[in-house]
């Protein structure tokens, strides 16, 4: 019976192929994978609490744009129930700054001027106007402001607002032409017919079919119309020869023969 054969160690690899037997760090690293894997084992918990940050800003974003829909949805609701006047007072002393709550004082001071209480519709119309900066309602609320103005004996004041937004050529039609039509009821009011028919004319370059500039063209026609400038008297007979310097005239002598 044979003696079976010893078993052959494995073979060293080549000379000098000692990778396996250094550490792999920093200053070692040749493939892109081993720098990675250097790269993690050092900054790992670091990039952990990187996402998690980032996970916790995505989550607060969204639950406080969740709480912001959610809250000017109950704004809303709470403006659409307001319907009479007591509500919606307390509405607007609830939501002042938000642009419902100035709607709200738009409406009450709507109120106020019908009723006859132009200083109450001044104020309000103030106090839309604190938050409605540009826009229609902010157009709107400055024509009633300026009739309220009127109303309550500022007729200068009134006359010099309704102008400005007459002549403001980036307004929308409608506006510029209440406030051209007001213009003309404080003009007829004061017998002026020169400030009236200025502002007939400019209704009838803003919107001349309208129905603000018939009612203005009516209100016009109950002044006198607008005299034509006096002509320069004519000089009395005989006054031209008087006052005018005398022309010599210089003739040729005749020569004697």
């Amino acid at each position: 019976m044979s003696t079976p054969a010893t078993p052959s160690r494995p073979s060293p690899g080549p000379a000098g192929d000692d990778r396996n037997l250094v550490a792999v760090d920093a200053t070692t690293a040749l493939t892109f994978e081993d720098k990675m894997e250097i790269f993690w084992t050092k900054y790992r918990t670091a990039v952990y609490g990187v996402c998690v940050l980032i996970l916790l800003v995505i989550v607060g974003k969204g639950g406080w744009e969740y709480m912001a829909r959610k809250k000017e949805l109950s704004v809303q609701a709470a403006y659409a129930a307001a319907s009479s006047s007591e509500q919606l007072k307390a509405f607007s002393a609830a939501h002042r700054g938000h642009t419902l709550g100035a709607i709200a004082e738009l409406r009450l001071a709507d109120e106020a001027y019908a009723a006859g209480k132009a200083a109450d519709a001044v104020t309000g119309y103030d106090k839309a106007l604190e938050v409605l900066k540009d826009g229609p309602l902010a157009a709107r609320a400055k024509v009633g402001r300026a009739v309220a103005k009127a109303q309550s004996g500022k007729a200068a004041e009134a006359m010099k607002d309704l102008k400005q937004l007459a002549d403001d050529a980036k307004l929308p039609k409608a506006v510029r032409s209440e406030a051209a039509y007001h213009v003309t009821s404080l003009a007829v009011e004061a017998a002026d017919a020169t400030e009236a028919q200025k502002m007939v004319d400019l209704l009838n370059q803003i919107d001349p079919m309208g129905a603000w500039s018939q009612r203005a063209v009516m209100l016009r026609a109950t002044l006198p119309a607008t005299p034509a400038p006096a002509a320069a008297p004519a000089p009395a007979a005989g006054a031209e020869k008087k006052d005018a310097p005398a022309v010599k005239l210089n003739l040729p002598s005749e020569k004697k023969n």
